[in-house]
């Protein structure tokens, strides 16, 4: 009774054993003494105990964020960069036998190929391509891991990290920068003033009044405030008809001055004086 017993045990346990699941997600790639069978699975399906050897891959995408790299760029800068890998087993098959680990082997291709990339690029170009670079890291990487049965879809450069004399740097410069282009707007704004004022210019000379009118119209405007002094400009066209008739009226009456009686037009005496 007891080796029946026995032997009913032993053979729950090895249909336990011969019994196996896989998830949709998931594959099982068999061994059989050592050799490969293939990758089965989602479902259930059977084994042989003892003879054969399953390992379950996962057929998910994984993220794999690289750890802070120390990048000196081509114009020796050095910089600390963070990045995401998304990347997911294509070949279960290659994944277990062509690669010990296939996680650990793409962290360290993905830091390698990060290092090496971004130090063939230079420091703006890194902060302004970064699409581009992703890319080119992604492409690389695929690359590299499609023995594996690796397939990476995406990279992302997620964080750059400059030094603080760097960052005090370029807050300069995009200081100068902006300083540049105010007084560029403030030259061209000059201009373009000088052109209107020269256009007013010769509205006004074709009209003599013209230019009193706008002294007037200066005088209403600055005399909104009553607590303060006015100092008005008299322009000199205005008084000018005044000053030639004082010189005028000054000369006539030189010329209507009396002659001396008895004096003639030379200033000598005539002999009636005698």
């Amino acid at each position: 009774m007891y080796v029946a017993i026995a032997i009913v045990v032993i053979v729950l346990f090895f249909a336990a054993s011969a019994v196996k699941i896989v998830q949709e997600y998931e594959r099982g790639v068999i061994f059989r003494l050592g050799r490969i069978q293939g990758a089965k699975g989602p479902g259930l399906f059977f084994i042989w105990p003892v003879i054969d050897k399953m390992t379950r891959i996962d057929l998910r995408t994984i993220t794999l964020e690289v750890p802070p790299q120390e990048v000196i760029t081509k114009d020796n800068v050095t910089v600390k960069v963070t990045a995401v890998v998304f990347f997911r087993v294509v070949d279960p098959n290659d994944a277990v036998t062509k690669v010990m680990d296939f996680f650990r082997a793409t962290s360290q291709i993905s830091q390698t190929t990060l290092r090496s990339a971004l130090g063939q690029a230079d420091l703006d170009h890194l902060l302004s391509n970064r699409e581009q670079l992703n890319q080119q890291i992604q492409k690389i990487i695929d690359e590299s891991t499609e023995p594996w049965g690796i397939k990476v879809s995406v990279v992302e450069i997620k964080d750059v990290e400059l030094p603080e004399t760097m960052q005090r740097a370029m807050a300069r410069q995009a200081e100068a920068e902006r300083e540049k282009r105010a007084k560029i707007i403030a030259a061209e704004g000059e201009f373009l003033a000088s052109q209107q004022l020269a256009a007013a210019a010769h509205v006004i000379a074709a009209q003599e009044s013209a230019l009193q009118l706008r002294y007037l119209q200066t005088l209403t405007e600055i005399a909104v405030e009553k607590n303060s002094t006015i100092i008005f400009p008299l322009p000199i066209d205005i008084i000018e008809p005044f000053l030639n008739a004082v010189k005028r009226s000054g000369g006539n009456s030189a010329d209507a001055a009396p002659t001396p009686t008895g004096a003639g037009s030379d200033g000598e005496l005539s002999p009636a004086s005698h």
